[in-house]
């Protein structure tokens, strides 16, 4: 964890990545970008409409154009105190008038953009009706890199996260778990997480015995027993950047079995990990990690990516799987997380997030990721 709080973002910060994002979508043969509320706009202006609604808030960049941000008159209060709105234009609309025709005037008529995956159908649709020559790209699939490298104040808030998800698992592993039912544990660990300074939880997967052969199980009403395996993974938003780790504990001694397949998984992490440096494809992130549970003989039972992406998202661009030739680049996070998960038996999981370093990489996780035995 930093010893100092990064400085807030300013309304600088923000017109650069709007500027930033404005050359990446020339670059990609787009007439602009479209955002709509949700991360993309908190990452390009500060701005997080208190309600999401039908009303159109939308964030017009392209080439050569001041950026506008397109806002119910109604909310337009809100939008002009956001750090990054000294940076734009607002344009308001007031109801009973026509949004899409207010924002058809900043468009190209005949222009493919890039919009926001979150964006709602109907406005998508509307501006579509009212400039019926416009084409749209999703934006992950037009930008995909758009928010995956970090600066410095970003990569500080990650690491203060990534330290807080730590300190969780530090207090975690101190309290009963044999005899309690999962829920009972997420909730510890929401509370902790909570503790540590995150204002949003994203998720406490707490998979005891068999339901650890379950990814994305969900915390359950399942009694933790004595000889159980419990894979946890757990994180959220902490000034507004991410944490996301996985650590598997076992209730009492572990079989030689279960202890074979745990060290089986972080030889498999450690060779994920070893993987990352510049100009490495993604791909041999996951291929490295794979590579080792698939010569020890469990290949079939490891039924995900080795990564994701991370940033004012716990998931996002980059993706370490198979196919995906983009290059690594300092700067870019993700999570390193293999697993291997037997059907009605048992599953481990361990993970970090990882950042690329100019030489390589360096792990936002630093608790152990030896076998913990808990009570």
């Amino acid at each position: 964890m930093t010893g100092s709080t990064p400085a807030p973002f300013t309304a600088d910060d923000y017109r650069a990545r709007m500027e930033r994002a404005a050359r990446a979508a020339a670059d990609a043969g787009l007439a602009g970008l479209l955002v709509a509320p949700g991360p993309d706009l908190v990452w390009l202006t500060g701005y997080a409409p208190t309600a999401i609604t039908e009303r159109l808030t939308l964030l017009v960049l392209a080439p050569g154009q001041d950026p506008v941000l397109v806002v119910p008159t109604l909310e337009a209060p809100d939008a002009a105190h956001a750090v990054g709105a000294p940076a734009l234009t607002l344009r308001d609309w007031t109801d009973g008038k026509d949004p899409y025709a207010a924002t058809a005037t900043l468009l190209d008529s005949g222009g493919r953009f890039g919009i926001s995956d979150n964006a709602w159908a109907m406005h998508l649709l509307g501006l579509q009706k009212t400039l019926p020559n416009t084409s749209y790209a999703a934006l992950t699939d037009a930008l995909p890199m758009l928010r995956a490298v970090k600066d410095a104040a970003e990569l500080e808030l990650l690491a203060a996260a990534g330290a807080a998800a730590d300190a969780t698992f530090e207090e975690i592993r101190k309290v009963p778990f044999g005899g309690r039912r999962e829920s009972e544990v997420g909730a510890d660990l929401a509370d902790l997480l909570r503790r540590f300074g995150h204002s949003q939880v994203d998720f406490t997967i707490v998979a005891s015995g068999p339901n650890g052969a379950n990814p994305h199980h969900e915390v359950g009403d399942r009694v933790i027993e004595r000889g159980d395996m419990v894979v946890l993974d757990f994180g959220g938003l902490k000034d507004g950047y991410g944490s996301d780790t996985s650590r598997t504990v076992h209730v009492g001694e572990p079989t030689d079995e279960e202890r074979r397949v745990h060290d089986l998984v972080r030889e498999a992490q450690e060779a994920g990990f070893r993987a990352v440096r510049p100009g490495v494809a993604c791909q041999e992130v996951d291929r490295a990690a794979r590579k080792v549970i698939t010569d020890a003989g469990y290949g079939e039972y490891f039924i995900h990516r080795t990564g994701h992406g991370i940033g004012v998202t716990t998931h996002e661009p980059p993706y370490m799987i198979e196919g995906e030739e983009q290059p690594l680049v300092p700067g870019m996070c993700f999570s390193v997380e293999p697993g291997v998960y037997l059907p009605g038996r048992f599953g481990v999981r361990i993970e970090d997030i990882v950042t690329v370093t100019e030489d390589g990489g360096r792990r936002l996780n630093d608790t152990s990721r030896e076998m913990v035995i808990v009570d």
